[in-house]
């Protein structure tokens, strides 16, 4: 059984641990001017990042980008993950490919998408303009609004199929029998359907939020250059400003906060799963 686990056990460790490993020791290297980075053993970028109220903000920014976006993939995608999961047409296979469906396409298209929609000239404001709704282009890009729509349409679709994965194993007459005992619909849905689909909604949420914490493409082109998430902040340090101990340091923060409160939510909505 060893054997057979051994070589990805070692494609694990040459494609993550080892360049993490790497990453870990640059960040505990000095920065110069002149020679870009030098050998030491400090956590001063650490202290530095954590520090700087620039940074503050921008994980803060990160951290409410993300949370908000997780709470509203997971408002949209149950229901559709429930329509989905209890559907028996023959269509089903063609839903699931619908779903699936905007995957196949990249998140800088996709951005580009959104960016033809809410731009000044785009197709909403054109609308707007031409029906006399508005006199003028509302700022509907380059702010935080567009950046929440475009990740929540890019992670909608793990959050569906999650979803629709747990539903699909709820027995059918367990909400049945709750509905000729009386109950109302919504009150199916809390007392039995939500609490058996918490499995769903733990998994759904948790690879929803790690996938929000570390986008890039779409806060840069929908949120603008004044608009910052802990992504493209590493991403500047590194290939703009070659601070790369600085940006390994932001970057092993942004894990360690995501790990974090990826456990804690994990964790809590366990105990919240068992209770019920």
């Amino acid at each position: 059984m060893a054997a057979l686990v051994l070589p990805a056990g070692l494609l694990v460790v040459m494609l993550l641990v080892a360049p993490m490993a790497l990453l870990a020791r640059i960040s505990l290297n000095r920065f110069s001017p002149t020679e870009l980075m030098v050998e030491a053993t400090t956590a001063e970028n650490y202290w530095r990042a954590v520090q700087d109220p620039y940074y503050q903000q921008v994980l803060g920014t990160t951290l409410g980008v993300a949370l908000g976006c997780t709470v509203l993939a997971l408002a949209l995608g149950f229901p559709a993950a429930y329509w989905l999961a209890r559907m028996e047409s023959r269509w089903k296979s063609l839903a699931t490919i619908l779903v699936l469906f905007p995957l196949l396409v990249g998140n800088v298209v996709r951005s580009a998408g959104w960016m033809a929609l809410l731009g000044n000239e785009g197709a909403i404001n054109a609308a707007l303009m031409g029906a006399g709704i508005t006199g003028g282009p509302l700022p509907l890009l380059y702010n935080g609004g567009a950046v929440v729509v475009g990740i929540v349409a890019v992670v909608l679709p793990y959050m569906i199929l999650t979803l629709a994965a747990v539903i699909e194993g709820i027995p059918r007459q367990a909400e049945e029998a709750a509905a000729n005992l009386g109950g109302r619909p919504m009150t199916v849905f809390r007392r039995v359907v939500l609490p058996l689909a918490l499995p769903g909604v733990v998994a759904g949420s948790v690879l929803v939020f790690i996938l929000c914490m570390n986008a890039y493409a779409t806060p840069v082109l929908l949120g603008g250059p004044q608009f910052k998430m802990m992504a493209p902040a590493v991403y500047d340090q590194f290939v703009r400003g070659n601070n790369w101990p600085f940006g390994a340091a932001l970057a092993f923060i942004l894990l360690a906060v995501t790990l974090v409160l990826t456990v804690v939510g994990s964790t809590l909505l366990g105990r919240r799963y068992r209770a019920a």
